[in-house]
């Protein structure tokens, strides 16, 4: 039987490892390829709001991943798109997901405080935006409380993850008395056994999440 091709779009490396660990945890009959574009992080950081232009850029990308490489689903790795990945999803007949969808959608099942732990501040907006229009629909009682780490994202760029992972871990600190927390970026997921071990509780990745999803749809 032929693997499922899943095309993975990525506005930053330091999202890559964590995905594909997600697969070979909990999808290794899947197919993941990348497509990296880490301008789109340094233009989103640079820029007050989420462009026209922006949008245009993952359109494109999600569009050449049905078209020319043959994919049977696209997932975006990077939070700060949410809006631009929605039209993306528009535009094409496979499916695409955005990257916290799957992670909101089990907080927003679990219900009480949700906690979103985020190590790239221009993701919080568009983040906080998508999860309230999520709980709207759901009818769900819940309240989010985010908290930005941004140190921590420096240090992994620089190659240091056990900084960050311990930057991450420290800050959830804050929010122990979250009935569930979230790690808001795919990078962000590495810090999860850490980031555990200081609430002494499970919490939320949204690579794992994510290709549960996509597993669970696509089979």
């Amino acid at each position: 039987m032929a693997r499922r091709r899943i095309l993975l779009i990525h506005a930053t490396p330091v999202a890559v490892e964590p995905v594909h660990q997600a697969f070979i945890e909990l999808w290794p009959e899947a197919e993941p390829f990348d497509l990296l574009d880490a301008t789109l992080s340094v233009d989103r950081a640079a820029a007050e709001a989420l462009t026209g232009d922006l949008t245009e850029r993952l359109c494109l990308l999600a569009a050449y991943a049905e078209q020319r490489a043959g994919a049977e689903a696209v997932l975006f790795t990077c939070s700060a798109f949410g809006p631009a990945i929605e039209e993306a999803a528009r535009r094409t007949r496979i499916p695409v997901l955005k990257p916290n969808q799957a992670m909101f959608e089990a907080a927003l099942q679990q219900g009480g405080r949700v906690g979103l732990l985020a190590t790239f501040e221009p993701s919080i907006s568009s983040m906080a935006a998508e999860f309230e229009e999520m709980r709207q629909a759901a009818a769900a009682e819940t309240d989010l409380v985010t908290r930005v780490v941004p140190d921590a994202m420096t240090r992994l760029r620089a190659g240091d993850a056990e900084a960050h992972n311990r930057l991450v871990a420290e800050a959830a600190g804050a929010l122990a008395d979250c009935d569930s927390v979230m790690l808001a970026q795919f990078s962000t997921s590495r810090a999860r056994a850490a980031t555990e071990a200081q609430l002494g509780r499970p919490v939320l990745t949204a690579p794992h999440a994510a290709v549960a999803a996509l597993r669970s749809r696509l089979g």
